[in-house]
């Protein structure tokens, strides 16, 4: 009986969470602030994101990305392990991060005054006064280089990089985050305070603030964050994505055992209409890991692959739609295709009510664990308030996904995948001879 309660107890405070109060506002100088107070804990989550993702890299790929890396490795008046000791002697964890759209700067921190105070104090010196120092900045550039020396000795990266020039072509979404050994090895310190200086500007900023503060010591903090920038300005909306005009595929040689195969075409942006009948639509296509029908087909039934699956990566403009599988070289033509049979298979006919039943059933119950904790949450508010979603999304997620139906999904699919204009990446050993097949268990 105790523990009926406390899981009954933990849901009711997880659906708590969705009906958290959003508050926005502006700073002076024109920065958005999302706070929701969250008492639980005398913990507070910030974020300060910035549209500075690697979509602003121009022809200097990786650009944002090293830009990003290098703030904490000297500020101020501290090199890197002094910035490192100062979270670590009040307990707080800071990070930075990169994706095509943004650059985010996290901290997270115990709202003790003395502890909140200091920890505050290092995330600001970050943001405002990095050093870029040339000794950070050559090892920083170094470890990308080896990263990227990296990701050409993996197959799955040869295919996810190949896959997206096939689909984004000279759009900024092309180019891996983390940018090609080209354009990394000429970039200059010079370069990154450059970026530094157009895109960390107050009229390019927001922040989030979720946890242990009321409203007045959230101005305060973002206040006090961003005081120092300069106000500048938004930079121009990133190019709209091309559709492409017809088909293509393209085979990568790879020494490797496994073949790993790509088949998609750009998708959804987050402010589609679309979104949430394709949420629920991919879900039971290729998200549900080990009952999806890429899975069951491709696996359960004819053992052709270890793992199938799809995804739609919705992002500022439209990001990938992508079905994946890894399987034997000797297999690879057997799986693609029918990997692209079960694919037009379901966007000509969608899902059979069962399997729409089921979904909604398990993405609603999973929901609220996506939140259930103020780092969580912050990443939800970050991305409503990024894309200028509406304040009340977790609050009608459950709603959204009840109202899709056969026909809406069906009708989404069927606007957002054209299977005549699919892309197509294969990567691995087309000549070599394995043994006998042998179906897998």
């Amino acid at each position: 009986m105790l523990r009926l309660i406390g899981i009954c107890f933990l849901l009711l405070s997880q659906f708590a969470y969705a009906a958290a109060k959003i508050e926005i506002w502006r700073t002076a100088q024109g920065s958005k602030v999302f706070f929701v107070q969250a008492d639980a804990l005398p913990m507070a989550d910030i974020q300060v994101i910035f549209d500075a993702g690697s979509a602003r890299d121009g022809e200097q790929f990786g650009l944002a990305a090293l830009t990003s890396a290098l703030l904490d490795t000297g500020a101020g008046q501290w090199n890197a392990d002094q910035i490192a000791q100062r979270f670590e002697s009040v307990g707080a964890n800071f990070g930075t991060g990169v994706s095509s759209d943004n650059a985010s700067l996290s901290l997270r921190t115990l709202t003790d005054a003395a502890l909140f105070d200091k920890a505050l104090e290092t995330m600001r010196v970050i943001l405002t006064q990095p050093k870029f120092a040339q000794a950070d900045f050559k090892r920083e550039q170094n470890r990308t280089l080896a990263g990227i020396k990296q990701r050409e000795e993996s197959p799955a990266e040869v295919a996810s990089e190949a896959f997206s020039n096939m689909i984004y072509g000279s759009h900024p979404y092309a180019h891996p985050d983390s940018g090609v050994m080209a354009t990394v090895s000429k970039l200059k310190s010079a370069d990154l305070q450059k970026f530094y200086k157009q895109y960390y500007v107050a009229n390019n900023a927001m922040v989030v603030i979720v946890g242990n503060l009321n409203k007045q010591q959230a101005e305060a903090t973002a206040n006090k964050l961003l005081a120092d920038l300069p106000t500048g300005t938004k930079p121009a909306p990133i190019p709209d994505v091309v559709m492409l005009a017809k088909a293509n595929q393209q085979h990568i040689e790879f020494p490797s055992t496994q073949t790993h195969v790509l088949v998609g075409m750009p998708g959804t942006w987050r402010k589609d209409p679309d979104y949430f009948d394709l949420y629920i639509g991919n879900h039971i296509l290729g998200g549900s890991g080990l009952v999806s029908k890429l899975f069951v087909e491709v696996r359960e039934k004819r053992g052709l692959a270890y793992s199938a699956s799809s995804a739609f990566a919705p992002m500022l403009k439209p990001g990938p739609f992508i079905a994946s599988l890894q399987t034997r070289n000797d297999q690879t033509n057997q799986a693609l295709e029918v990997l692209n049979t079960t694919l037009a298979d379901f966007v000509k006919n969608g899902p059979t009510q069962a399997e729409l039943d089921a979904a909604k059933k398990n993405i609603i119950g999973g929901f609220p664990m996506r939140f259930d904790t103020n780092k969580e949450l912050a990443g939800y508010v970050a991305m409503i308030g990024f894309y200028d979603m509406p304040l009340d999304y977790l609050d009608t997620f459950r709603q959204k996904i009840e109202a899709t139906t056969i026909d809406s999904i069906k009708a989404a699919l069927q606007r957002k995948i054209n299977t005549s204009l699919l892309q197509t990446v294969t990567v691995g050993n087309s000549s070599k001879t394995l043994a006998p097949k042998q179906q897998l268990h």
